[in-house]
């Protein structure tokens, strides 16, 4: 029960820091380079206070071959990323990122793991919720490209992330490194192509509010996984996230077809528990 609480306000933290992201870039008060800085940085922080405190920082050099990929791909991933944030709708956002789970499943299959029935079904599920809101026009097709593009490499990546940690590094050391990088790589994106400094808006509070609750997101994510089964809190933060994007997307961008997506949302629901049973 802890868990599932933690889960609920660290979706509802994620899509306030999301939120106010996406509304000040379309002010034009910063870039996307510096939404994607402003995102991580505070997240990163306390995740290395907390790699520090636990004293688990592993990294082998053993790891370099598909780290070094992950990296590549985990860059490309932020650009899309934050760009279907900006571009599309919050609701069709976190729609098009809980299809990732389905090419996981595919990507495990790949990698030699056993699938069950109960799985396949699931997956059918999801499957067909996403369809049933493109027929019905429950996704707004704006922005549809970078999300699309957003959740397949997100396979990719989580498929080395978890192939890293289970064979070379730890996870404090193998997703610090990459926090990292990400950072470095928008603050000069940010700094070259926008002429913005992300660490001098962080001095203003809308911004630094975005980046303290999306950081907050995180931590309370972390957390979570002490009071309950890893299975049962990744289908809880899909599910919430998808919950939570729905209604500011309906209260702050006057996203339409609510009642559509709240039932599609219902069967994916379903089709997440069904893939973690």
């Amino acid at each position: 029960m802890v868990g599932l609480f933690l889960i609920l306000i660290a979706s509802t933290f994620s899509e306030i820091g999301v939120s106010i992201g996406k509304i000040e870039v379309k002010k034009k008060k910063d870039s996307i380079y510096s939404m994607g800085f402003l995102s991580l940085f505070i997240g990163t922080v306390f995740f290395f206070l907390i790699a520090l405190i636990k004293n688990s920082f592993v990294f082998s050099l053993a790891s370099l071959p598909t780290f070094i990929p992950r990296v590549i791909l985990e860059i490309l991933l932020t650009f899309f990323t934050v760009s279907a944030i900006v571009k599309a709708d919050r609701s069709t956002y976190s729609f098009i990122k809980v299809g990732t789970l389905p090419l996981l499943v595919i990507a495990d299959l790949v990698l030699g793991y056993e699938l069950q029935a109960y799985q396949i079904i699931g997956v059918g599920i999801i499957i067909f919720a996403l369809a049933v809101l493109f027929l019905n026009h429950g996704i707004n097709k704006k922005g549809i490209f970078y999300s699309a593009l957003s959740a397949i490499l997100a396979v990719a990546t989580l498929s080395l992330f978890k192939y890293d940690i289970t064979k070379y590094n730890s996870v404090e050391a193998e997703q610090g490194i990459i926090s990292v990088i990400l950072l470095i790589y928008l603050f000069f994106m940010a700094r070259l192509i926008t002429k913005e400094n992300p660490l001098k808006l962080l001095k203003k509070k809308e911004f630094f509010a975005q980046s303290f609750f999306e950081g907050m997101g995180s931590v309370l994510v972390s957390f979570a996984f002490i009071f309950a089964p890893a299975s049962i809190i990744t289908t809880a933060l899909r599910s919430f996230s998808v919950l939570a994007a729905m209604i500011s997307g309906s209260i702050y961008f006057h996203e339409r077809h609510f009642l559509i997506k709240l039932a599609c949302f219902v069967f994916i629901a379903i089709g997440l528990v069904l893939l973690v049973v």
